[in-house]
């Protein structure tokens, strides 16, 4: 990747942690077109038809494989949309880091929305890291809706870690799953807005296996003006496990709204979710100030605390 230019990287590394060309297999996208590609021995990266997606096969008992799919959108007036469909094979071990990047120095709106489907067969393992953030100073929007549904089979699991950074004026994150048994679906997010921002995340999870489990934590930070809204909605169908958790912190004229939702249709399903949402309180601050820290300074190490 020694083509690109220094904002590229610098993108890059907020979104993938990633500044040069990776070993294995990975996929960058730019400005909506693919630009390099390179496949490994247990992974398979094939581009769509239509050129607004990949499909990533990972072959059955591949161990320790990365796969890289950053996106970045460098200019001013993109809507950018693509499917990628991630066919995962059984027994195998897989970290697949994604998220995109929205660099906006225009006055014209950017946006990207990424389609992605896991079809995950039994006893796979996925670890899948996402990161959303938008960077420049102008009138321009930067936005980004990612839609994510996990088709988990028997005995598998997926762990989704995903972050949405400073930058991103309006989102809809929405994340889907359906778990066979033993299957089992862990989510942490970590969202923080700002300004006049808006971010909704949304989570529909139906637990249909028996012993099929999921855990869904949210945490989120709004500031200034901005606005956000938490739904999901966790359907037990068998003996099951699922757990939702929203915490969030409010500064300024900022709101949230919280709306867990669960759906016990057998009696053997175990189902909980919890929701807080408050000011940064005022003990941790007076705690802070009196260690010679300002009020902003308290109020930034108590916020990277807790999306730490």
């Amino acid at each position: 990747m020694n083509d690109i230019n220094d904002l590229e990287k610098y993108m890059l590394n907020k979104v993938a942690d990633l500044d040069s060309k990776p070993t294995g297999a990975f996929n960058l996208r730019v400005d909506g077109v693919g630009v390099v590609r390179q496949n490994s021995a247990n992974v398979e990266i094939v581009p769509k038809d239509n050129s607004k997606g990949i499909d990533v096969y990972v072959k059955p008992n591949a161990k320790k494989e990365v796969v890289y799919i950053p996106v970045l959108i460098m200019q001013g007036g993109i809507n950018d949309l693509v499917y990628n469909d991630f066919h995962i094979g059984e027994n195998s071990e897989v970290i697949i880091v994604a998220g995109c990047g929205i660099h906006n120095h225009t006055e014209h709106n950017s946006e990207h929305n990424g389609i992605h489907t896991f079809y995950i067969d039994s006893g796979a393992k996925v670890t899948y890291i996402e990161k959303h953030f938008g960077h420049g100073d102008s009138m321009g929007k930067k936005n980004l809706n990612p839609v994510t549904t996990v088709y988990l089979a028997k005995d598998a699991t997926m762990e989704m870690n995903t972050v949405q950074m400073e930058g991103v004026d309006y989102a809809i994150r929405t994340t889907k799953g359906k778990l066979q048994q033993g299957a089992s679906f862990v989510v942490n997010e970590k969202i923080l807005t700002q300004h006049n921002q808006f971010a909704n995340s949304i989570f529909d999870v139906e637990l249909e296996g028996k012993s099929s489990s999921t855990k869904i934590v949210s945490r989120a930070v709004a500031k200034d003006n901005s606005n956000q809204e938490f739904h999901s909605n966790i359907t037990g169908r068998c003996e099951c496990f699922g757990h939702v958790e929203c915490d969030a912190i409010l500064i300024n004229n900022a709101k949230i709204i919280a709306i867990p939702q669960i759906s016990a249709l057998s009696a053997d399903a175990r189902l909980i979710h919890e929701a807080t949402i408050g000011k940064i309180a005022g003990a941790q601050l007076e705690k802070l100030l009196t260690m010679g820290l300002d009020e902003k300074q308290a109020e930034d190490f108590i916020i990277k605390g807790f999306l730490s």
